[in-house]
């Protein structure tokens, strides 16, 4: 493992231990010791990827994960990202050029990690998948292990003040290897985010911790009693949160003079 991939590693780490992070991890065997493999994970937090690349023991494989390119702005993120060796993801964009270079980790024989929903869930209910991830492992003929975060939440999540829960247990799960055998991507797809679902149930299930009364629920879906908004709730706000954006971007480019970028479908 190249020394800057081992030290960003080590500073998730430390922050993780310095949180007082309770991280309970299973079915890592899982995880192919050798070859490209494509890893498939839930989204609940902007931490996610951290957990998923660095949850097995050492030693670990080397991940390389599709991040949105908004973080690489930031210089503490940026910075960390960049030393893990990370993809950065135009979602707005042209997404063409990151699924090449993931492509390209993937034929080296390496492995791939990326959420196919796409952005995190608010609901912390697994959101549609976008085909990116089967059209991904099928390129390079890669199994997908299907990964589940759970906990991770209550750390660093979209609309929540940044004031991580000390002492947050963390489980992650490592579902089995596998091809998606279905006829088409999308029966494909929904493969995949069907046995997401299955090890997040299994982690849901199998954490030590349990919300508090309202307002301390927040992190707990509705179906399951929580405060969290219900999956229709969560996809009004991302609709319009990206409407919102679009004009914004399109304010931009007005006055900038700029012709709006095209978006390649399906994204990664």
């Amino acid at each position: 493992m190249p020394a800057l991939y081992r030290f960003g590693s080590s500073l998730f780490l430390a922050g993780f231990r310095v949180l007082g992070v309770d991280l309970r991890v299973t079915g890592h065997e899982h995880i192919p010791a050798t070859g490209p493999v494509v890893l498939a994970s839930n989204h609940i937090s902007y931490l996610d990827f951290a957990f998923v690349m660095l949850g097995p023991p050492a030693p670990r494989r080397e991940v390389r994960f599709l991040a949105r390119n908004d973080f690489f702005h930031n210089p503490v993120t940026g910075f960390l990202l960049r030393r893990l060796g990370q993809i950065p993801v135009d979602v707005h964009g042209d997404a063409l050029q990151s699924a090449a270079a993931a492509q390209a980790v993937l034929e080296d024989g390496e492995a791939v990690g990326l959420h196919p929903e796409g952005t995190i869930s608010p609901s912390f209910v697994p959101r549609r998948g976008k085909s990116g991830v089967v059209r991904l492992a099928d390129s390079v003929e890669a199994p997908i292990v299907p990964v589940a975060l759970w906990g991770s939440q209550r750390l660093l999540t979209k609309g929540r003040p940044a004031r991580p829960t000390r002492g947050a247990a963390v489980v992650v799960r490592y579902g089995e290897a596998f091809r998606p055998t279905a006829r088409t991507t999308m029966l494909r797809t929904q493969q995949v985010m069907d046995r997401i679902g299955a090890e997040l149930e299994r982690a849901q299930a199998s954490s030590p911790q349990r919300p508090g009364a309202p307002p301390d629920d927040w992190w707990q879906p509705a179906h399951l009693g929580g405060s969290a908004p219900t999956p229709e709730e969560a996809e009004a706000a991302i609709r319009a949160q990206n409407e919102a954006r679009r004009r914004a971007r399109d304010a931009r480019r007005a006055a900038g003079g700029e012709e709006p970028r095209r978006t390649a479908g399906g994204g990664v």
